[in-house]
């Protein structure tokens, strides 16, 4: 067993588990989108980012590929992870605006705009139809190309596969496929129909290190009361 600290608690973890796996296991929840059980973790989207050290030398890592490391210190839920995680789902709507999986998640987050130019390019390359197509249906039939800005994701040369059986299974699994936003100005990137209010609580300055965690929030469930 490893012996780790999440959130201010000390916990203990089989060996060879992840943080994302250590925390989820412990009941604190990270957000992801390219993360899914039973599929080998990628890291692509970088929401589930969490804190690990202290001081001047802590830094973000991506929770679904670190592994848990004796005395590591964590935290799933600080103001710097808050804020790097509405960033990155801001890069998110610039790519695929009208994906509800997204658009959930960035109303669960209090993102209530997007600073960033509009792409409308639908795939955010998180992997998930890749993984699944090779892992699960083993047929590789579609995969990464190009890189950088030219990174897409097809068959070679755009011919159809002939190891495809038509599954459907990248499509179910996408983010970009599943529900659509059909808010009705598309030009706006948050289109707010889900939106959730900000707990009042992160905005206080002594939760600076580790914001509130908790799903669904003691503190915004006693206000409604």
């Amino acid at each position: 067993m490893i012996d780790l600290i999440i959130n201010g608690l000390s916990v203990s973890v089989e060996e060879g588990a992840t943080l994302l796996e250590a925390a989820r296991f412990l009941g604190f929840p990270i957000p992801t989108l390219c993360y899914m059980d039973g599929l080998s973790p990628y890291g692509a989207c970088r929401l589930c980012v969490v804190e690990i050290g202290e001081g001047p030398r802590a830094k973000l890592v991506t929770a679904c590929t670190y592994p848990a490391e004796e005395g590591l210190k964590v935290r799933t839920a600080s103001s710097r992870v808050i804020k790097a995680r509405k960033m990155i789902l801001e890069l998110h709507l610039a790519s695929c605006p009208q994906s509800k999986t997204i658009q959930d998640l960035a109303a669960a987050h209090g993102v209530r705009q997007q600073r960033f130019r509009q792409e409308y390019e639908d795939c955010i390359l998180c992997g998930l139809c890749v993984r699944m197509c090779e892992e699960q249906m083993m047929a590789k039939a579609i995969g990464f190309r190009g890189r950088g800005q030219n990174r897409s994701i097809g068959t070679p040369f755009d011919i159809q596969s002939d190891v495809c059986r038509l599954c459907g299974g990248c499509m179910y699994i996408c983010p970009a496929c599943q529900l659509r936003c059909t808010y009705t100005e598309p030009e706006k990137a948050v289109c707010g129909g889900c939106e959730n209010l900000s707990p009042p609580c992160l905005e206080k300055e002594q939760f600076d290190d580790m914001m509130c965690f908790m799903d669904p929030c003691v503190a915004c469930e006693i206000a409604k009361d």
